[in-house]
């Protein structure tokens, strides 16, 4: 009926008059062929508009919306009849209104954010028909794929070039550290045939050039298997067993501390086909995050678990100092941390891995308040879902 409207609007005036003028005269039989071929036309013209996968809006020179596809309708969210030109005015800001697209004369393309219904980046462009002003055509091109692949392109190209940053870092302080920790040993040796005055300041001296000798070397590992992450090894396994493994390694740590763990592991999860040694790296990273954001005064961590039809997944949430809105966007990004002794490293290793997996990771966050990471973990055997069967009316 939308599209019947449109065409009807769009035809010539000087035909339909004509059409008028000499319908008296017209055979009958040749006045049913040519209202056949009229509506043989509106529906092949109605057919093409609706396979376009742009959203497609006419309007007459009022601003009459004539015909909406069904693109166009998804984007909107809106029946035909209710969509009006402040709708798409919305999309391309407060200083491009429908009186401002008219009295231009002159065709619009803008790119836009949206966030309802759904997050899309769309490209809309106006256009006006005729010479008089006699209507306007928009189409939205929903350019959402085109703005992940970008994004991922540039993911892509950060991570070539820390990788090469990562081999020139690898050759000219991997080496130069090695000697660094070597020499330090030879005079530790010695030191220990100083004179008892001067033994003690010296011995303390040389331990704690050890201990920032080592702290490199460690940044210096995670920042290579973070840039070159080996590929997974997988085998079918448990993610509770893995899960007890890392709380059983980082329990002294954590009873230090004064943190209480509690578990909420549901039972008969699905066996996964994983590396676990390196998903035991990504939950040793999470709840070693987790702990270190507790303040001193105490707080607890809960660690759940549980599976879906596609996957299993595991929740670590802590009652920590949270992460604020704007550190939230980058928390991925390579040495950005919030800890004075931190590498920023973690979570990058951490979502590297999830990915080789094929799975994904989410985080919520509320500062002062706790921040909490889910990672889900495809399943091998995914359940089907059968629709019930119809019952006879």
């Amino acid at each position: 009926m939308q599209a019947r409207k449109g065409y009807g609007a769009a035809m010539k005036k000087d035909t339909i008059d004509k059409l008028i003028d000499r319908i008296d005269h017209i055979k009958e039989e040749d006045l049913q062929r040519f209202f056949v071929k009229l509506a043989e036309q509106q529906g092949f013209f109605q057919q093409v508009f609706e396979s376009i996968q742009e959203g497609l809006i006419l309007l007459d020179s009022k601003g009459k919306i004539l015909f909406v596809n069904q693109a166009a309708l998804k984007l909107f969210d809106k029946e035909p009849e209710h969509i009006t030109p402040e709708d798409f005015c919305i999309f391309l800001g407060r200083d491009c209104s429908w009186n401002t697209v008219q009295q231009s004369h002159t065709a619009v393309s803008r790119d836009v954010e949206i966030f309802y219904p759904e997050h899309k980046f769309l490209n809309i462009f106006i256009s006006p028909i005729g010479n008089k002003n006699q209507g306007h055509l928009i189409l939205i091109r929903d350019e959402t794929p085109q703005q992940k692949r970008n994004a991922e392109n540039i993911e892509a190209e950060r991570l070539n070039a820390l990788t090469l940053l990562a081999a020139g870092v690898a050759h000219e302080i991997g080496n130069p550290l090695n000697s660094i920790g070597l020499h330090l040993q030879l005079l530790a040796r010695k030191a220990k045939k100083l004179p008892p005055e001067y033994r003690n300041d010296f011995e303390e001296l040389l331990k704690t050039a050890e201990g920032e000798t080592t702290r490199l070397d460690v940044i210096l590992k995670q920042f290579l298997q973070a840039i070159r992450p080996t590929k997974p090894i997988r085998e079918p396994h448990n993610i509770e067993d893995i899960i007890m493994d890392v709380l059983k390694l980082l329990e002294p740590e954590i009873r230090q501390r004064g943190i209480q763990i509690n578990t909420e592991l549901q039972t008969g999860l699905p066996i996964l086909s994983l590396d676990p040694v390196q998903i035991k790296q990504v939950f040793y990273n999470l709840i070693k995050n987790a702990y270190q954001a507790i303040p001193p005064a105490g707080g607890t961590i809960l660690i759940k678990s549980g599976y879906t039809d596609d996957s299993v997944f595991v929740t670590v949430a802590d009652t920590g100092c949270g992460i604020s809105p704007e550190v939230m966007g980058s928390i991925y990004e390579p040495f950005l941390t919030t800890k004075s002794t931190g590498s920023g490293l973690g979570l990058l290793i951490v979502r590297r891995i999830v990915k080789e997996h094929g799975g994904s990771i989410t985080l919520a966050s509320q500062p002062g308040q706790g921040t909490t990471f889910t990672v889900f973990l495809p399943r091998v055997e995914r359940t089907i879902r059968l629709l019930p069967p119809s019952v006879p009316s």
